[in-house]
């Protein structure tokens, strides 16, 4: 089914290309020798995804029982993370200096930015797969950009489980919490989930880039997707100054959560950062897809077929 829409998106995009007086347009993108411009590539990408999307959550939705029971599934599996954390609370009063509600505030924010790009792009980690079987070479043979395909393939809609258990728990968060609300802080947390979402999306496609060299890198991107999440879970004075410098200028994932979710409950950074720098998100997220971009692109121009 896949296939079938993304080669009724290829055959849309040679037909739209044809106008008046410039009828060899879509015979070039037939044969494959015609480039789209970047934003028409982008657009063509999207409407891709969307098509491919929809085609999965139809499918999902033909069985309705089976799809209540995997997301119910899903929101069980994703709640024991936090149960541990109430299974904590019950030994001690505080964790690194942190009570249950901030540390709720810290779970929700990631667990729901993760959630959330875990739905979009959570088949990225498939590359390597995809690469040792050559499957992926089916994909480079149609006209739709092989990221798009490679992101929608086997779209989970299950995973809103994994994001309604984050909404829960931050929710929890939210009401227990006695915050001194300012329309900035108001801002702060929508503004820290969309652009958390997009910095694991990017750490996603540029793991993803790493397995056209490694292909069975799968638990190193892992380790940085599924695992940083888990680090956010917890405050940054639980952990050493070094680790924390790593995930605050290495791989940015303290911009998911830690830095929003400090300047929220008026707590200082440990590593003294300026109260500004709470609201860099939205910057370290496209710095991070511009540079995964990069990292996608030259993946993908190093590929060789496997020839299978």
């Amino acid at each position: 089914m896949a296939e079938d829409v993304a080669r009724a998106a290829g055959a849309d995009r040679a037909e739209g290309t044809r106008g008046p007086g410039r009828p060899e347009l879509g015979e070039a993108v037939a044969a494959g020798v015609f480039v789209l411009p970047a934003r028409s590539r982008l657009l063509e990408g999207v409407r891709a995804y969307g098509l491919i999307t929809a085609m999965w959550v139809r499918s999902t939705m033909a069985y309705r029982a089976s799809f209540a029971m995997t997301v119910f599934g899903d929101f069980a599996v994703t709640a024991f993370d936090f149960v541990t954390i109430l299974l904590m609370f019950s030994h001690v009063d505080a964790l690194g200096g942190y009570s249950l509600p901030e540390i709720a505030l810290l779970y929700g924010l990631s667990a729901t930015a993760f959630g959330l790009c875990d739905l979009l792009l959570g088949s990225m980690d498939r590359v390597g797969r995809r690469v040792r079987d050559g499957t992926l070479d089916t994909l480079l043979v149609r006209p739709v950009p092989v990221l798009a395909q490679v992101a929608a393939d086997r779209f989970a809609l299950r995973r809103l489980g994994r994001i309604t258990q984050g909404l829960l728990v931050l929710g929890y968060a939210l009401v227990t919490l006695d915050i001194a609300w300012t329309p900035l802080k108001a801002l702060t947390l929508p503004m820290a989930l969309v652009s958390g979402a997009a910095i694991f999306g990017a750490v996603f496609v540029a793991g993803a880039a790493f397995q056209f060299v490694a292909q069975d890198a799968s638990e190193v991107q892992n380790s940085f997707t599924y695992g940083g999440t888990t680090l956010l879970q917890y405050p940054p004075t639980v952990f050493a100054k070094d680790l924390v410098r790593g995930v605050t200028f290495v791989v940015p994932l303290a911009f998911v959560s830690w830095l929003p979710a400090l300047y929220v409950l008026g707590r200082e950074y440990p590593l003294d950062l300026p109260r500004w720098a709470a609201f860099l998100p939205p910057v370290v997220a496209a710095v991070c897809w511009v540079l995964a971009g990069l990292a996608w692109r030259a993946g993908l121009r190093a590929y060789r077929s496997t020839g299978s």
